[in-house]
């Protein structure tokens, strides 16, 4: 069985494996991971609630949800993120950071333009500042990612990814200020605190360091044509160079290795209510001890990987998984709405599992990439877990109908097994490149 191993061992102490956390790059992830994650939240929570707080139609409003789809097709002009040179910024701030601060300005630029509509009197506005809002926000993401790949080695991209996700739930409790400002004030207040909030990410990631790894590989020779069509399938030709036939188990582990906290989630919130529990307790809950969980899963997952290994911490991530989504089908089970003790046991392990996958699992995605195409090349191996798991997410309903609450839970948390049944075999008989030990040198000596 072979594991992502780090060099000299000898240095992976307790200490070390928690002041890594305390490092400047640390903090940059930190940063931008909150600003990664505030356009999203404002466009997909927010913005639906400013709406239909001013009588928009639910239908209407159904409409607007549209506009995230930015977050699923962004792979496809992540090659422009990778290879275009932006005017003057290029030159002042590199690549990565470049593409940071001209994302995060067209989310400011959203938020303002939104701050100054109002929806009764038209939405086309509304639409154009949700439009830049989303779009700016997952281009920010592509060049986020791509920046945090390039600034740190394989050994350390799972506390990369717990700074990023710690980041991107700040971001979460920092929307939902926003949305207090909006009652103490009014939404026009609200939309511009955001922002400003954004303003000030933009103004830090100056003081970034601007990763180098990969630079050297980016220019394109040819014609105008030619460097589109080898920005475009660069990216490919490295996958199939390094994986090989390996490829297709590694995209279906990519697929279903989160699967069953997809499918679980959606059903969630219906066995709270159905259940009878009162809903400020589930949101105390979710929001006290569940989000503290998360936290501590994140970090967890962080030191899982740096410690043990990134395939042995996916390993854990299954087990935990299976037994979380378990436990939801013993809250269905046996519950009642006076159940408080169940109903937190089961958010409070749902959300420590989440955590630490969440973690484990970005960490993988990073180890399979190329910092010379990275935007391209983990927008797009990213795009096929968050597609195909969303989309069956959508039949959740009509498989807990058919099964009921108990059965269903069984049957997401069985999707751990096939999960595992791929990874043992990458494990044991997959290259390097697929176990994500592949290292690539610009990376490695960051």
């Amino acid at each position: 069985m072979t594991d992502a191993s780090l060099p000299g061992d000898e240095t992976r102490s307790w200490q070390r494996t928690v002041l890594v956390y305390f490092t400047p790059v640390m903090l940059s992830m930190l940063i931008l991971g909150f600003a990664s994650g505030l356009p999203l939240y404002m466009v997909f929570q927010k913005l639906s609630f400013w709406l239909r707080d001013a009588g928009i139609e639910r239908s209407t409003i159904g409409f607007f949800y549209w506009v995230t789809l930015s977050y699923t097709f962004k792979f496809l002009w992540a090659p422009i993120v990778d290879r275009v040179q932006i005017p003057f910024l290029h030159r002042a701030l590199g690549a990565r950071r470049s593409w940071i601060v001209t994302a995060i300005s067209g989310t400011v630029i959203g938020l303002a333009i939104i701050s100054q509509t109002d929806p009764t009197q038209g939405l086309l506005p509304v639409a154009i500042g949700a439009i830049l809002l989303s779009y700016s926000g997952a281009t920010l993401d592509v060049a986020i990612d791509a920046w945090r790949i390039e600034s740190a080695p394989n050994r350390m991209q799972a506390n990369m990814a717990a700074a990023y996700s710690f980041g991107y739930r700040i971001a979460y409790m920092t929307s939902g200020l926003g949305l207090a400002i909006s009652e103490w004030s009014n939404w026009s207040v609200s939309f511009l605190a955001m922002a400003g909030a954004m303003a000030i990410s933009a103004v830090l990631v100056f003081f970034m360091k601007e990763p180098q790894a990969g630079v050297a590989k980016r220019g394109l020779e040819g014609s105008f044509g030619m460097k589109v069509v080898n920005a475009v399938w660069e990216p490919f030709k490295q996958f199939l160079g390094r994986l090989g036939g390996w490829l297709l188990p590694v995209i279906l582990l990519v697929m279903i290795y989160r699967m069953s906290d997809f499918t679980m989630g959606v059903m969630a919130s219906p066995l709270y209510a159905d259940i009878g529990f009162d809903r400020a307790i589930v949101g105390g809950i979710q929001s006290g001890p569940g989000l503290a969980a998360t936290m501590i899963g994140l970090f967890v997952g962080g030191i899982a990987v740096f410690r043990f290994g990134l395939m042995r911490a996916l390993v854990i991530g299954l087990v935990i998984t299976l037994i979380t989504n378990g436990a939801y089908a013993w809250l269905a089970a046996t519950a009642d709405s006076d159940s408080i003790w169940q109903l937190t046991v089961a958010i409070v392990g749902d959300n420590l599992a989440g955590g630490f996958v969440t973690t484990a699992f970005i960490a993988y995605l990073s180890s399979l990439v190329d910092p010379a195409n990275a935007a391209t090349q983990y927008a797009l191996i990213s795009s096929f877990y968050a597609f195909v798991a969303k989309f069956l997410s959508g039949f959740s309903g009509v498989l807990a109908d058919a099964v009921g609450y108990v059965n269903f839970f069984l049957i997401t948390a069985a999707w751990t097994v096939p999960a595992g049944i791929v990874l043992f075999i990458i494990m044991t008989m997959g290259p390097k490149a697929a176990t994500g030990q592949h290292k690539f040198a610009e990376r490695e000596t960051v």
